[in-house]
């Protein structure tokens, strides 16, 4: 018959269950001086890290997209002041100035606050953590400063469930949503979803009517939804004007526009992120450095 094991027997496996269950168990939110940035990026580890200078392009400098950055000004301004305000979804083309255009409402906001008042903070979660936006929001519910969260290129693909906690955190449960927090997201795809999936719930579900309905609602999440298209050649000759005026630039106009014009055809777009490139290329030709 088996010795019955002593409590010196149990002891080390008692210290392997406890380790596991700490292992297992999600990390603790780390504090943070709220004060120490104007700026964070919500990490993997759960925490907020300060971002100390934020790159980003002035509001003026954003041509081509003069309705969508008018409407988001004042959404953002409207929140800034404690008025209601909607969460904002930036869809459309790539590299005309959706993401840019965020963290430009952010400083212009808060040049514009009066002396004494708290500034807006802007936080950025990842796509990936996006799981994490709910702990996110309530971690910034008792904060007094007011919030922008910001998740860039969000979009989800087939067998993707943690747009789930997307919806949760936007409609805010039973709680509602931080009256000081404010959700704003930058994607290519209105719906968010990619067209696959959609067209895969439609022939694989027992009800395909209401499976789509459960994805494609999430953007209707979004009260403000700002349509982003290509620009014209017009509008890009503009924001290359615009950028060489900025910077001082020191060119010929007929070589500028021969040049600009050139360069969007040998990358077969034209939008603002093109126009900065050839900027930063004309910039680095003439030996000049670009201001700020």
């Amino acid at each position: 018959m088996a010795a019955k094991p002593t409590p010196a027997d149990l002891l080390p496996l008692l210290e392997r269950i406890a380790a596991a269950l700490e292992r297992s168990a999600p990390p603790s939110v780390a504090k943070v001086d709220t004060r120490a940035a104007d700026a964070f990026v919500w990490g993997p580890e759960r925490r907020l890290i300060p971002v100390p200078k934020v790159n980003r392009v002035e509001i003026g400098l954003l041509t081509g997209i003069d309705r969508a950055r008018d409407t988001l000004v004042e959404n953002t301004e409207r929140f800034a002041k404690g008025l209601p305000a909607n969460n904002a979804l930036l869809w459309g083309a790539r590299g005309m100035g959706k993401s840019s255009l965020v963290k430009a409402a952010h400083a212009e906001i808060n040049g514009r606050r009066a002396d004494g008042s708290l500034p807006m903070k802007l936080v950025e979660i990842h796509r990936e953590d996006i799981e994490a936006l709910p702990e996110l929001m309530s971690l910034l519910r008792d904060d007094p400063h007011r919030w922008l969260v910001f998740c860039d290129d969000l979009s989800f693909d087939a067998d993707d469930t943690s747009y789930k906690s997307l919806k949760t955190a936007l409609d805010g449960g039973i709680e509602g949503r931080p009256e000081n927090v404010l959700f704003y997201a930058t994607s290519n795809r209105r719906h968010l979803l990619a067209r696959e999936m959609v067209e895969n719930e439609r022939s694989t579900a027992i009800n395909p009517g209401e499976a789509v309905e459960e994805k494609v609602s999430l953007s209707d999440r979004f009260g403000l939804w700002l349509g982003f298209h290509k620009c014209s050649q017009d509008e890009y000759l503009a924001m290359i004007s615009a950028y060489v005026e900025r910077h001082r630039l020191v060119v010929d106009p007929e070589r500028l526009r021969a040049e600009a014009l050139e360069w969007s055809t040998t990358r077969g777009s034209r939008s603002g992120r093109t126009a900065f490139q050839f900027i930063q290329d004309l910039a680095g030709r003439l030996g000049q450095r670009l201001d700020g």
